[in-house]
This record gives C-alpha cells, structure tokens and sequence, in this order.
C-alpha cells in the first residue's frame, strides 16, 4: 500500500469514527432531552393532583327566594313512586319549596329548628317524617305563635317531638334551622303556607362553619334558657333523643 493510500485509509477511518462519535452523542441527546420531557411532564401531573387535594372542598352556599311556585310534593315524600299522585299539580318539577324540602329532609342525625310561626303542612310533614327515622328533632317556637290557628306544634308535640315555648322576649323572631349540627337554613321565610306561596322572601343555605357555628351556639343559649324544669330535672318529652 502507498503512501498515498495509507494516508486516505487513515483519514476515512477518522472521519467514520468523528461520525460514529458525532452519532452516538445525538443518540443521546434525544435520550436526554425525552426523558426530560417525560420527567417534566410527570411533574407537572403529580403538581396538579397535589393542588387539587390541598385545595378547599367547595362549602355549600344556596340562596332560594320566595314565592315558590306551587307544585305536588309527593315525589319528594315518596322517591320511589314518583308517579304515584294524580292530584292536577305540577309533577316532579323543581322549585324553591322542593329545594328546602330537600334540604331539611337530608338530615340524618339531628335538626335542631328555631322558628316564630309554623303552620306549614308540608313542612311539618317533613318534619314528622324525619323523626320517625329516628332523627333527633327539637324545636324553638315563639310562646303566642305556637297556639294559634293553624299551627303545627301541637302536632309535634302530640308526635312526641320535645318543643320548648319560647316566652323571654315581645317575640321570637329567628327562623332557622340546623341540619345534623353542619348545615344553617336561615332567612325571612316563615314556615307559613303564606310565606311559602305568596310572600317575597329568602333563604339562605350555607355549610360555612363561620356562619353556622353562631347559630349552634344561639339555639343551645335559647334552648337552655327556656327548659321549663330549671330548677330540676328536666320535663322534657324523649329528652334522651334530643
């Protein structure tokens, strides 16, 4: 082999190895940079999850207004026979009424409620069905309104539902209700068939425990002030269940 030939020979050998060198390292350079990309985008992914698990759950806050329009509410006393009422009422359809009857009906443990005049069927009836299944149920009614026409305490009463008068004061006037401790059904609405149907009022629905524990702390002060046995043992009606 010449001179000549050695020296190509030579120089082709570098130029392969330069290319195989070249090769490889762009190989690797994709390597790295995919798993870079994979790496960023797991990052990323585990980021998100994280965010979302120490983000705030969503509180309940529902604001329903009054008057509501009138429809049947036999799907919401009986769910599973959701057609069994032939009265000419609206069937099934949503309003403000069904949506707090909804909502005093999911208590599962206790309600507590605080009202100045009940004489609402349906909500007496919702009541009443709560108790049955063996919800605690104590009420706060105002001393004059309770024995009015029309009203359902006697009812309650008659049920076996511990119901304290409440005779401190010209009125009382709070109309609200907390659903097992956490939820606070608040507003102007009276459980009247009037307020319901025809007056314009509100209702406020919240889980914030800022608003709600005041309203806990209001119904214990108003519902211990007001046992008719201070100075003994109380003579309260199923004082057990309440």
């Amino acid at each position: 082999m010449s001179v000549t030939q050695l020296a190509v020979t030579r120089w082709c050998c570098r130029v392969m190895t330069s290319a195989a060198t070249a090769g490889m390292s762009v190989m690797w350079t994709v390597k790295v940079v995919g798993l870079g990309a994979v790496a960023f985008s797991l990052s990323v992914e585990l980021l998100w999850r994280l965010l979302r698990h120490l983000r705030p759950p969503t509180v309940l806050n529902e604001v329903l207004f009054f008057p509501s329009n009138v429809a049947c509410m036999e799907h919401i006393f009986s769910p599973a026979s959701p057609h069994s009422c032939c009265c000419p009422l609206p069937h099934g359809v949503q309003t403000s009424f069904t949506r707090l009857l909804r909502f005093i009906l999911s208590a599962t443990s206790s309600l507590d409620l605080c009202l100045f005049s009940f004489s609402n069927m349906d909500l007496s009836r919702a009541v009443l069905h709560l108790y049955r299944k063996k919800v605690a149920v104590r009420v706060l009614v105002d001393e004059q309104y309770s024995v009015i026409s029309g009203s359902q305490v006697g009812a309650l009463r008659k049920a076996g539902i511990c119901v304290r008068n409440v005779g401190l004061y010209v009125h009382m006037h709070h109309k609200f209700a907390l659903v097992d401790g956490r939820r606070l059904i608040t507003g102007s609405l009276n459980w009247t068939l009037a307020a319901v149907q025809c007056n314009a009022e509100n209702i406020l629905v919240t889980e914030e425990p800022r608003l709600v524990r005041p309203f806990v702390g209001e119904f214990r002060r108003l519902w211990a002030d007001n046992d008719p046995c201070q100075n003994g043992p109380s003579c309260d009606r199923n004082v057990a269940r309440n």
